[in-house]
């Protein structure tokens, strides 16, 4: 890996450098200017896989380096660093993500050596499947419409466990289409094409139908969980879906109680009294609603207020990194005390070190889910994850 270290501090540039060095990472050059560097990432000869950028240089300051960088298309990752407050940090994270900028963390001077490793371990962990989805093009509807009528889409499950117990609780449902000629294509790739194209109900049905039946199977085994399905808002204009979703856990012979629909309010709802309508009878029928996300996109406190959820799931960029900043820990507190208030399961989404459980274990999160316990996987794998798990768990809440 080729790495590229901008920081106008010479003593900055040794230390990261040594400590590059000591976790394995050659070819690493350095920069004492912006300037400089961007005069580098011009030249086609060059080519680093990360850059580690600190933010208050004089001349061209960091900030404005993310923009002149974002210009330039470049692909790689990218790590800030800064002595400057945490908060300041976190915006600029936002605004490199903002730009398209693959930001891989931020480190805070001064940092030790395992919270570098931590930032390039997790960076290493997520850059094959990044890879992937990058090198695939949006596909057309027809061939979508072709992979759902012949059984193209696969489901795979990510575990959700309790803070308190480490004890599995339930699964996420995750869409994946085996592609004939790509392979595994992840559903970024193609819900959009779903919801433009009118298909998203056909594309909800066919997941539904599989994580069902996968659920009735899993209850054979004696391993019962509540199994979560993602729901477009679009799925929730038909009056007729929550008998539609009744009728479907019918069939597989699960109970209803077992699922938890997902909605992420990724478009501003259409027709607000047909989604009242709709999720008021599917809480009738005792069939969960979670609002995913919360605090991104369009959730708000309105629709706590008016949609009866009875769980809350914090979006990954609150959860992921919380033990070092005070501000998501503040935001965090804020929104656990509000549900419990309200009387909402909670879940945090993006768990991916043992500090981000520790810190929200502490927090008093009810469930965690991310990389830190399991990556998604295929439904013949999760009885032999389970019995691995019941041996780390222990660990967990010793």
């Amino acid at each position: 890996m080729n790495v590229l270290i901008i920081d106008d501090d010479p003593f900055a540039l040794t230390l990261l450098s040594q400590q590059l060095n000591e976790l394995g990472v050659r070819g690493v050059q350095t920069c004492d200017s912006a300037d400089m560097a961007l005069n580098r990432l011009a030249d086609p000869d060059e080519r680093f896989d990360a850059l580690f950028c600190d933010l208050n240089m004089p001349g061209m300051d960091g900030i404005e380096f993310l923009r002149h960088l974002a210009r330039s298309d470049y692909c790689g990752g990218l790590v800030l660093i800064s002595g400057e407050d945490q908060r300041i940090l976190d915006t600029v994270g936002r605004l490199a993500s903002a730009r398209a900028l693959k930001l891989w963390g931020a480190l805070h001077k001064p940092f030790g050596l395992d919270a570098l490793k931590a930032v390039l371990d997790s960076a290493l962990t997520n850059s094959g499947e990044t890879r992937a989805s990058a090198q695939r093009a949006l596909y057309p509807a027809d061939a979508l419409l072709q992979a759902i009528d012949d059984g193209q889409l696969v489901n795979h499950y990510q575990p959700k466990v309790e803070f308190a117990t480490a004890s599995v609780v339930g699964v996420e449902t995750l869409v994946r289409w085996k592609h004939p000629a790509d392979g595994l294509v992840f559903p970024d790739q193609f819900i959009g094409t779903a919801e433009a194209h009118g298909l998203i109900d056909r594309l909800t049905h066919a997941v539904l139908s599989r994580a069902l039946c996968d659920a009735a199977h899993w209850n054979g085994l004696g391993q019962t969980m509540r199994v979560a399905v993602n729901v477009s808002m679009d799925n929730l204009v038909a009056l007729d879906f929550p008998d539609e979703v009744a009728r479907a856990a019918h069939i597989a012979g699960v109970p209803i109680s077992q699922l938890v629909l997902e909605v992420t309010e990724s478009q501003l709802m259409r027709d607000p009294l047909a989604l009242l309508d709709i999720v008021a009878r599917l809480r009738l029928k005792r069939i969960g609603l979670s609002i995913d996300d919360f605090g991104t996109g369009f959730s708000s406190l309105a629709q706590l207020r008016d949609i009866p959820f009875d769980e809350l799931k914090l979006d990954r960029s609150f959860v992921h990194g919380a033990g070092t900043s005070t501000s998501m820990v503040a935001i965090l507190r804020a929104n656990l005390g509000m549900a419990r208030q309200l009387g909402l399961r909670t879940v945090a989404e993006g768990v991916e070190t043992r500090a981000d459980w520790d810190c929200l274990r502490q927090l008093g999160c009810d469930i965690a889910q991310g990389y830190f316990i399991a990556r998604p996987m295929p439904a013949e794998r999760l009885p032999e994850w389970l019995d691995a798990w019941g041996i780390r768990r222990l660990e967990l809440v010793s």
